[in-house]
Order: C-alpha cells, then structure tokens, then sequence
C-alpha cells in the first residue's frame, strides 16, 4: 500500500506552511496552480481536507443532488492501442470480443432507456483509436438522435481533427470525454501507440469547437502521489477547467498489463477526489470506473469530498457497475437526489 510522501525536493515545513496561505487567500476559480500548492492540499489532515472541499462543494452546487450519466459502448475491442489497463485493446488478452458499431436504431433505444432510469447524460464510447469516415457519419447520426430525444449528450471517439471536432458540435454534441489518464511524466510507461501531447491536441480541438470538455484520470496504475499532483496540474491550468472531471480507480483486469496493480489506500482515493473539488470549484466531478469494488461507505466520503457525478447502470463499457437498485439504495440512505429530478 502506497504512503503519501511528499515529492517536492526541498520542500519542508515552512514551504508547505507557504503554499497553503497562498492557497487561503487566492480566488477560488484559478488557473495557476504551482506543484507546491497542491501538494500542500494532499498533505492536509484528512479531516481538515475533506472539510476544505465540502466547502468548496457548496458553494457551488447543492450537496445533495448528484448529476447521473449512462455510458454505452457503440463499438467494443480490438481497439489499436495499446493501453496497458484497457480490456479492450488489441494488445491485451482479455477475451472482450470485436463488435462492429452499433446501428442507430439500437442506440437510440439505449438512450431512451436510460432517459427513463434518470440519466440526464447519455454517453457513448468506441473503441478505436480515431473515427473513420463512414464510421463517424454513423456516429454523428447518433448524437443527433439522441439530442433530438431531449439528453444532454457526451462522446468518446478518441483522437479527433478540428474538422471533426466542429461536426460534432453541429450535429448536437454536449460533451467529448478524452482523458489524459495520468501525468505526463508517467503517460509513457502506460501507452505507447499515442502520446500525451495527441491527448492535449484533441482537446484543443474539442474546446476550439465549442464543446464541454470531459476529461478526468485514473488512480491506481503504479503512479507517486506526484504523478496524481501533476495529472491535476495539467487539469487545472487549462484554459478552462474541464466542465466534467471523472476520477477512474483502476479496474484491475484479468489478461491486461495492470491487473496486478497494487491496491489503492481507499484514503487516497478520497483524497484526489477532495483536491479535484478543491481545485476546480465549478465543474462536475464524477465517480466513475472502479465503483463496484468500493464499498458503500467509501462511495460515500468520496460525495461528501465533492463528487457530483456518476455513471449509473450494470455495464460501462465491458467492466461491471453496481446496480440501479444498488445506487437507488445509496441515494436514499444519503438523502441524495438525481439532477433533474
């Protein structure tokens, strides 16, 4: 199990002390944060921590409500990269079978059910590197049929051209989830087939077309505490902060690189989850891949650190989820409502 230690050389008591008054009197939406700052927050007592974000929380959102997305695969396996946690990578045996894209018509069905479980978001993921022209024709008819259904759309496509981007925006597009997945300093060790700049590329795209970013990470693949530091780093000084930020606990699968990752100290995991909260006030932070091996206490600490947002349903993509009944349960017992409702 990981120990949290600070990775900043030469950073000691009185620099810690330094960059946590900074932090006390900068204004909360922020753009600038040095690797010290946020290292000062991951170094705060849990308690006071977890106090800080659900502060933050409140000031922007109602604490009790909790913004509910559905995610479909449209094309599953095979994919051409070669990401070392992915079960469907073509590089990685771990028995996910090739399917071909989905016809229109099974997806609007899809979003039409998920409308009717309280998913105000309905996102779809193919596992491909980048859209292929007939591929991306079916898929932007897609977005406008679920737009036209009255849900707040989200796609992940994976790399995109400004071209593309654009389409997407024309044809109703809320969201483009792309993630960046780590720090840039460890990118490297996960993926080969791409790299972390085509990640930036692609999102600069998104954002010059006009659309919402989603875009988020993964906690659990080896990474420091300061590969988390800077993966958040790299979130928080864009331009704009991504409108929804999905934090992945890794799903260790049978057949892929990692799945004799070493287990996250679910602390930690709260942790990352406070400090995205702390760090980008305004947007969506969402509870995302991982859930079924959280228990419901830890789901909970994780709500109350500033998640906001959760993918609902049995499957994501191919990896399992609790059930709606499960998640109805939790809702309950918190006191929490799904947005728009």
């Amino acid at each position: 199990m990981e120990s949290r230690v600070n990775p900043i050389a030469g950073t000691g008591d009185g620099a810690v002390a330094g960059a946590r008054s900074a932090i006390d009197n900068s204004p909360e939406i922020r753009h600038d944060w040095s690797l010290e700052e946020i290292q000062a927050l991951f170094d705060l007592p849990f308690n006071d921590l977890l106090f800080r974000a659900a502060s933050v929380h409140r000031r922007h959102f109602d604490p009790n409500r909790i913004q509910i997305s559905r995610l479909l695969s449209i094309k599953t396996g095979k994919c051409p990269e070669d990401c070392k946690y992915c079960p469907q990578s073509a590089h990685n045996d771990t028995g996910v079978e090739r399917e071909d894209l989905l016809p229109v018509e099974a997806v609007l069905e899809a979003a039409r059910a998920a409308r009717e479980s309280g998913a105000t978001r309905f996102c779809m993921g193919a596992a491909w590197r980048g859209p292929a022209d007939k591929d991306f024709d079916q898929g932007l008819r897609m977005v406008e049929g679920v737009k036209a259904r009255g849900r707040e759309t989200c796609a992940s496509l994976g790399l995109l051209d400004g071209d593309q981007a654009h389409k997407l925006k024309d044809a109703g597009l809320d969201y483009y989830n792309h993630n960046i997945d780590t720090s840039p300093e460890k990118y490297g060790d996960i993926i080969s087939t791409r790299t972390f700049d085509d990640r930036i590329e692609t999102l600069g795209h998104v954002r010059d077309a006009g659309l919402k970013v989603c875009c988020g990470g993964i906690v659990g693949m080896g990474e420091g505490t300061v590969d988390r530091v800077r993966m958040l780093q790299t979130l928080v000084n864009m331009p704009r902060h991504p409108e929804s930020v999905p934090v992945n606990l890794l799903i260790k699968v049978p057949g892929a690189p990692l799945e004799e990752a070493s287990e996250v100290d679910p602390f930690d995991f709260v942790r990352v989850i406070a400090v995205a909260r702390i760090l980008m006030p305004a947007s969506h932070v969402r509870l995302s891949a991982g859930r079924q091996s959280m228990s419901d206490e830890m789901q909970a600490l994780c709500m109350f650190a500033g998640a906001n947002s959760m993918f609902c349903g049995e499957r994501l993509l191919t990896a399992g989820n609790p059930s709606p009944d499960s998640d109805r349960s939790l809702f309950g017992r918190l006191g929490l409502r799904p947005e728009g409702m």
